[in-house]
């Protein structure tokens, strides 16, 4: 009987201490690796590499890519991957973040490592056709590392995204968004102006109709800036802003180097 009862007791502490170890370790795993940004934003310049500004002028480039195409490329600097494999971090932070949409799987994600000297892109499976890991790799030697090896981190970062910008492009087209403006349409307005115009063209006698292409071209504008006055998550046409990764997943592809 005490025999079986021992037994017992040391079958229950085993199963505590695998449980224990199992925990500690996947913690420990989630650790390693930085928490969705709060607020949301595509440039997480954790290590330090680019000046604030700097940082900023990407954040607005990229979020007006996403806004117009809903590709999302997120840049992330850490100051070590620790004992990671660099591809497998990246592929695992992405994953984490969930960058992309969940529809489109649209997201890229460029890591940089500091102390490691390591950067890795990985992109979600919706990209992998415009952005096959050749080209991907192309782009880091030819636009990447050798601003990096010179500390110009920030020209690196901007010319990476070009050239992915570039690749991609025609690849997807963000779908509408609803708009929540302030003091009803601004359509009516556009279409008195234009009948205005005609009318003052026709009596003028010359010189309408540049003013016409003109006025047309400003109703233009004012219609797209009422198109694309929000982020990606949506919100009033006075704001603006990332509004957060949609969901999406990668598979491993990609491409790195060092420098």
């Amino acid at each position: 009987m005490r025999q079986n009862i021992k037994k017992y007791f040391q079958y229950l502490l085993l199963l505590v201490l695998t449980w224990t170890s199992t925990f500690t370790t996947a913690w420990a795993g989630e650790k390693d690796f930085p928490p969705v940004p709060n607020p949301p934003r595509l440039v997480s310049d954790l290590a330090g590499f680019m000046r604030a500004d700097e940082a900023a002028a990407l954040e607005a480039k990229l979020e007006a890519y996403s806004d117009s195409t809903s590709n999302e490329i997120a840049i992330v600097t850490v100051q070590s991957i620790g004992q990671y494999d660099i591809a497998d971090y990246t592929v695992q932070l992405f994953n984490k973040w969930h960058i992309g949409g969940k529809k489109n799987n649209n997201g890229i994600l460029i890591l940089a490592a500091k102390e490691e000297r390591k950067i890795w892109m990985t992109t979600g499976y919706g990209l992998e056709g415009a952005l096959p890991d050749g080209l991907v790799g192309q782009i880091i030697r030819e636009e990447i590392e050798p601003n990096f090896k010179q500390e110009h981190f920030y020209e690196g970062f901007e010319q990476g995204t070009n050239a992915l910008i570039d690749a991609a492009r025609g690849e997807y087209t963000a779908e509408p968004k609803a708009v929540k403006g302030k003091g009803g349409s601004i359509i009516p307005i556009i279409i008195i102006i234009i009948i205005f115009v005609v009318i003052f063209s026709r009596g003028g006698r010359g010189g309408g109709g540049g003013l016409l292409n003109n006025v047309g071209w400003i109703a233009a504008s004012m219609l797209n800036g009422r198109s694309s006055g929000s982020g990606w998550g949506g919100g009033s046409s006075d704001g603006g802003g990332f509004g957060g990764f949609g969901g999406g997943s990668s598979g491993g592809g990609g491409a790195g180097g060092s420098w």
